[in-house]
């Protein structure tokens, strides 16, 4: 078997495209989803074409010559994880206020004309 390197992730499972750009294998998410897609990547020596297929502890990932074993390890969270979370919560929540300023807005205007009649 080819040497390869072991790689921990902190979240299990993890897709596929996003593996690819954590583990610096690719230089982004684009580029992830596309090799995947033009069949580049194997999992466990199979194509795989499935852009955010499910990776989880002892796949194995390889691409472009490069080898992956993914080891599920909790306590490591990388700065780039949890940069992503923190961006993730906080668009969460900007999406929620967003949309409850609409419908605050939207019951005005609807309100407002009925209010005029009477």
């Amino acid at each position: 078997m080819s040497e390869h390197s072991i790689f921990d992730i902190c979240v299990e499972p993890i897709e596929l495209c996003k593996l690819l750009k954590i583990a610096n294998m690719v230089g982004g998410g684009g580029e992830a989803k596309t090799m995947i897609s033009e069949g580049h990547v194997l999992v466990n020596n199979e194509v795989v074409v499935q852009k955010r297929k499910k990776i989880r502890h002892g796949d194995i990932i390889e691409y472009n010559g490069k080898i992956i074993e993914l080891a599920y390890n909790p306590t490591k969270k990388s700065a780039e994880f949890i940069s992503t979370i923190v961006l993730a919560s906080k668009n969460k929540k900007n999406k929620k206020r967003a949309k409850s300023k609409a419908q605050v807005i939207s019951t005005k205007t609807a309100t407002e004309p009925s209010n005029e009649r009477e």
